[in-house]
């Protein structure tokens, strides 16, 4: 079975997170969306709504599944008999910084594969720190992410 992960904080998911694991869900037997635990950065949801958000928001895939991590995530793809890594790239300064850690993971475990995968155009300018941004400034993000993840954004800072 080719398993490949997919790992980020997803502080939320949004539509470009979706269309990228959704394309790549069709390469591989199984997708994983692996949510980082990091303690130092402050989320705005916490792991477990994170988790949610994205089964929520992937239930019409039928071969995603999602769990959390700690450590390295080249570590965790070798546990989790992953054959890969896929990351977003939108820009020329996420390949910087994407190359960087593809490297570094390679020389760590040659055996588990990074890939890169461009997002929809309409989705290019997309991060979570915009979505956010823009949610909490009273701007509309409904195109750009699920509902649910736009209803929790709303609840979130309705409070």
């Amino acid at each position: 079975m080719r398993k490949i992960i997919y790992p980020g904080t997803f502080d939320p998911i949004h539509n470009g997170h979706i269309d990228i694991a959704t394309r790549a869900a069709k390469l591989f037997d199984t997708l994983e969306f692996v949510v980082a635990v990091n303690v130092e950065k402050n989320p705005l949801f916490s792991v477990d709504e994170r988790l949610e958000l994205i089964i929520e928001s992937t239930k019409h895939v039928k071969n995603i599944s999602v769990s959390k991590f700690t450590g390295l995530v080249v570590d965790y793809a070798k546990k989790s008999d992953s054959i890969a890594i896929i990351r977003g790239l939108r820009h020329v300064s996420d390949f910087e910084f994407e190359f960087q850690m593809a490297i570094m993971n390679f020389h760590l475990n040659p055996a588990i594969a990074s890939i890169f995968m461009m997002p929809d155009e309409k989705y290019i300018h997309l991060n979570s720190t915009v979505v956010k941004d823009v949610i909490k400034n009273g701007g509309n993000i409904s195109a750009f992410v699920p509902s649910v993840v736009n209803e929790a954004l709303l609840s979130k800072y309705s409070s």
